[in-house]
């Protein structure tokens, strides 16, 4: 069974929302305009992982948003590897080719010959 949660993706929105003019009547309402910090979007999760993220918001001191938000940014840095990989590209040709002195190339043959294939 999937349990619906709410991740809140940082952005600033106005969120038009239909208000009742009474509690429990199904009729009429009002548009009211609200401001939030966010995008709010619901999700599905299997139990176990939405109990987990509950475990881990409340040892953490995190809001459960806070905490989806954490793991989106985390997971999204992570599978952008040609996004890292162009920025590492970008910093190399802006310092250009760095030619170690022979210390620098004695202490990187040590380490490269004690590492293990």
């Amino acid at each position: 069974m999937a349990v619906g949660v709410k991740i809140i993706v940082r952005r600033e929105a106005i969120v038009h929302r239909k208000m009742q003019t009474e509690p429990g009547t199904a009729s009429g309402g009002e548009w009211a305009a609200g401001y939030t910090k966010g995008m709010k979007t619901a999700v599905s999760l299997p139990d176990v992982v939405f109990r987990a993220a509950e475990q881990l918001a409340r040892r953490a001191h995190k809001s459960r948003s806070q905490l989806y938000a954490d793991a989106l940014t985390e997971y999204l840095a992570r599978h952008a590897p040609d996004e890292v990989t162009e920025a590492m590209n970008g910093v190399v040709d802006r310092l250009g080719a760095i030619q170690p002195d022979a210390f620098g190339k004695r202490a990187a043959r040590a380490v490269f010959e004690r590492a293990e294939w």
